[in-house]
């Protein structure tokens, strides 16, 4: 499945933790020179040295909030500062909120760290994604997809508000994005895909106070698949031969499925692509 990564520069959002932290460690041992993005500093620093001193490979960190328009343009400045290569890039990052919070920039938490972060990051490194072709997009997005759609009128819960609603609508908004991206890359060497991990044993949904917690203890050792496992598409993506030209595809299990109806109306992704434009031009 994997290939060498000697010579390859990666970036990995979310690394942290769970699926995120083992792609980046995986990716490192492939020898590709990793950088991981997240918001605690020092976990970034604790987690790079541990991949470095698992792999034996040097690992960089850029500690900023992808959740607000300033964290991403600092995150993609910063990575442009280091490297001008870039051949792999990972939207990772993500959460859920069950309570409706707003970042600094007005926008709704999930939406904004979940969709908005893919979005901008992305489009703010495709340049050095393009002059370092051949280069890969990987967006984890969820099969909580399948349940949601795009309420134009509600979109970041002005009108009303639920934490799994938005969550899947942003993850409707992450397979959305990548074939609004694949098309606009379409003959440049570059590729994007989706994918969902699966149910994976990490932290997820446990920001949302000790109900959540304990609910999720209980049912993780039951239901969850390992980060290990759950890694595995994304590592596939980044790494496969027989995907290195594939482009706007929604992957399971490293397989490509049929994501939900609606993310395959042009309409729809147009309009969400410009409504995304319009929430970040302000980053610029």
């Amino acid at each position: 499945m994997e290939s060498s990564m000697k010579g390859k520069t990666v970036l990995v959002t979310g690394a942290t933790n769970g699926i995120g932290l083992v792609t980046a460690r995986e990716l490192a041992r492939l020898g590709g020179q990793v950088t991981i993005i997240s918001r605690n500093a020092e976990k970034c620093a604790a987690v790079a040295g541990q991949i470095h001193a698992t792999t034996g490979n040097p690992v960089e960190f850029i500690a900023v909030d992808l959740s607000t328009l300033s964290g991403m343009m600092q995150a993609a400045a910063t990575f442009k500062q280091r490297h001008t290569h870039l051949h792999v890039l990972i939207n990772n990052a993500g959460g859920v909120f069950f309570k409706r919070m707003l970042t600094v920039d007005g926008n709704e938490m999930t939406f904004a760290l979940d969709h908005l972060n893919y979005f901008l990051l992305t489009n703010l490194l495709l340049d050095l994604l393009k002059t370092s072709a051949p280069a890969r997009i990987v967006n984890v997005s969820s099969r909580s997809h399948y349940r949601a759609k795009i309420d134009f009128d509600n979109l970041q819960g002005e009108k009303h508000f639920r934490g799994m609603q938005a969550y899947g609508q942003s993850k409707l908004a992450n397979v959305l994005f990548t074939y609004a991206l694949a098309r606009r890359l379409e003959g440049s060497g570059v590729t994007a895909n989706a994918l969902h991990p699966g149910f994976v044993a990490t932290g997820f949904t446990r920001n949302n106070g000790p109900l959540y917690d304990v609910g999720m203890r209980l049912i993780t050792p039951v239901f969850a698949r390992t980060p290990e496992r759950g890694a595995q598409t994304s590592l596939y993506l980044a790494t496969s031969p027989e995907v290195a030209e594939v482009t706007g595809k929604y992957y399971v299990d490293s397989k490509p499925v049929r994501s939900s109806p609606i993310s395959y109306e042009l309409d729809t992704a147009e309009k969400l692509w410009q409504v995304s434009l319009e929430l970040t031009t302000k980053a610029a």
